[in-house]
């Protein structure tokens, strides 16, 4: 054996016992001729003495810092005014021998330090050593064990899916990967488990799991991967409350694993109510800020710009906040709601009188909203306008994000958890100028919806929400032949087109089909957000930078002609791509 204990679990009990401990060199002081190591692996670090009369003396004088070595000795306790804090502060390893096990070269850091996060990713495995990734990645541990204790206990049963299957283009691009034995033919990585979860249903597989590795060729950002991990659920027999009920009792057993309680009661809200109030579909709740509908201030206004779009049948809503303002910071604030999609931004703030640049001309309303709101000195309302209520709500709830997190990270405390329900079924889109499914075709409409103008139509779709990330989400599912082939005309899919595409599904819900619905949890978010985490690639071993690249490995690379010609794949550039080193 290399070890007979770990660095992390020596204590005060260990004192007298001779012990064999291994690990990396995180530190080495000299005081008087006595070394001192700070000796470290996954469990935890421990001060190693190593005095002169030593037979480890010698090696001791040879190692640096990040080089493996094994040590023999006695455990001691310290002296009362050198105890740390820490959970092996108690106690201290006086060497008797010591092995070099690997020597290590100067390395481009030391775990923990500060770098760019392009050389962490590179040289993963030493980040990887530091205290902050090793608690990360035992915690993303402990809530995946904590998810299969839950789901085993309540009769699910983990099954995996093909990871090589057929490109359904609905959603986010697909990865594909040529065939070698079926030239010209492409599978593709999977976005979700989708199809196959739903085929289990029809095979009477009636509560399934697994954690699924999930792929999409989309843009990046903090909160996302080119491949990722989510917690794919799905249940048959079941109503869609049946469902919420079961999921919120999931999520908090995981949570708690964790020592993180969540709400007893998660709340409900309609699509259209946090769309009203928050001008998103996964509000963060916490800072407040609620969106007002000020119209009604505005019907009789003077102020054109105002007027048309009232008249023209828009809207004007805004909220209050106590931010700094003035026209400099206004503009940028401008520029946030321009990208959404807005023409401009009114403001006011209340002193002890209303000061604005537009209060010669809007005065009077923003006197009567003042008054109206009991509004305090300092606080300060923001207001726009717009003939799309969508597009009024979306901007103003950017918006509303930008300054929580700019100026409210303080109120960004505890754990807010609730679901959405009832979205719409459908979303217009402007590229193919037809409507399309808002989550995906397989989700059942409420079907006393379908004779109504598409973007009425609501679905039993239902995201759960934790502290402004939408931690997951689902739906009751079509299970009925005729309704999914209704939906497939609504979104203009032809019979050709839904054959071609989903039609291995379709033939299957003949067969008999139980009525089913699931959940997908993305459980790197899980995991960022218990860990007080923005950016999930904190709490994945080996994740991709925001352009899809590994540092690590120099993934995606370049492969050889003969590799091409097996695939029958011809890159444009032909003979240059050869002699491209890149």
């Amino acid at each position: 054996m290399y070890r007979t204990h770990t660095c992390g679990e020596l204590r005060s009990t260990h004192v007298g016992e001779i012990v064999e401990i291994a690990g990396w060199v995180e530190r080495i002081r000299d005081l008087g001729g006595i070394k001192f190591i700070i000796l470290r692996d996954r469990y935890g670090i421990v001060q190693v003495v190593v005095t002169p009369e030593s037979e480890a003396y010698s090696p001791a004088l040879e190692i640096g810092r990040e080089w493996v070595i094994k040590v023999k000795g006695v455990v001691k306790k310290r002296p009362e005014e050198t105890i740390t804090e820490t959970p092996t502060g108690e106690i201290e390893v006086y060497a008797e021998n010591l092995e070099i096990l690997s020597k290590a070269a100067l390395p481009p850091f030391y775990p923990g330090e500060k770098v760019s996060e392009d050389l962490k990713l590179k040289y993963r495995y030493i980040d990887l050593r530091s205290e902050n990734m090793r608690r990360n990645i035992v915690l993303r541990h402990k809530m995946a064990q904590a998810a299969r204790e839950f789901l085993n206990s309540h009769g699910f049963i983990e099954i995996e899916t093909p990871d090589l299957t057929k490109s359904t283009p609905e959603g986010a691009r697909d990865f594909l990967v040529p065939s070698r034995l079926q030239k010209g033919k492409f599978y593709a990585l999977p976005q979700s488990p989708q199809l196959f979860k739903q085929l289990l249903m029809v095979a009477g597989f009636d509560k399934y799991y697994q954690f699924a590795r999930c792929f999409r060729d989309e843009d990046l950002r903090a909160d996302r991967q080119p491949e990722f991990t989510q917690i794919d659920i799905e249940m048959s027999f079941v109503e869609m409350e049946d469902i919420l009920e079961i999921m919120e009792k999931f999520v908090k057993y995981v949570y708690s694993k964790v020592g993180i309680e969540l709400p007893e009661k998660f709340d409900r809200l309609t699509y259209d109510e946090v769309m009203e109030k928050y001008g998103s579909d996964k509000p963060d709740r916490r800072i407040g800020m609620e969106l007002t509908d000020f119209t009604d201030y505005f019907k009789n206004t003077d102020f054109k710009i105002i007027r048309n779009i009232i008249d023209n049948g828009g809207s004007v809503k805004g909220f209050v906040a106590k931010i700094p303002i003035s026209r400099k910071i206004a503009s940028e604030y401008e520029e946030v709601v321009k990208e959404s999609g807005l023409g401009g931004l009114l403001w006011f703030k209340v002193e002890k009188v209303v000061v604005s640049p537009t209060a010669k001309f809007l005065g009077d309303e923003y006197k009567k909203i003042s008054e109206d709101f009991a509004l305090e000195e300092g606080e300060v309302v923001l207001i726009a306008a717009h003939k799309n209520r969508e597009i009024l709500n979306t901007a103003l709830g950017n918006l509303r994000i930008k300054l929580g997190k700019k100026y409210f990270k303080d109120l960004m405390k505890g754990f807010d958890a609730f679901w959405v329900v009832d979205f719409p079924f459908l979303e217009w889109d402007e590229e193919e100028n037809r409507y399309v499914a808002r989550h995906h075709p397989f989700t059942m409409p409420h079907v006393e919806d379908l004779n109504k103008d598409p973007a009425q139509i609501k679905a039993y779709a239902y995201d759960m929400i934790l502290n402004g990330n939408e931690l997951g989400g689902g739906s009751i599912r079509i299970h009925k032949k005729e309704v999914q082939e209704r939906v497939f005309d609504i979104i203009g899919l032809s019979k050709e087109e839904a054959e071609t595409k989903f039609g291995f599904l379709l033939e299957a819900l003949q067969y008999g089909a139980p009525p089913h619905g699931g959940i997908a949890f993305g459980f790197d978010r899980m995991v960022a957000i218990a860990a007080g985490l923005d950016n999930i690639r904190e709490v994945i071993a080996f994740p991709k930078t925001s352009s899809g690249a590994c540092l690590l490995t120099g993934a995606p690379s370049r492969v050889s002609n003969e590799q091409l010609n097996e695939l029958s794949i011809k890159i444009d550039g032909g003979e240059s791509y050869e002699n491209d080193k890149s």
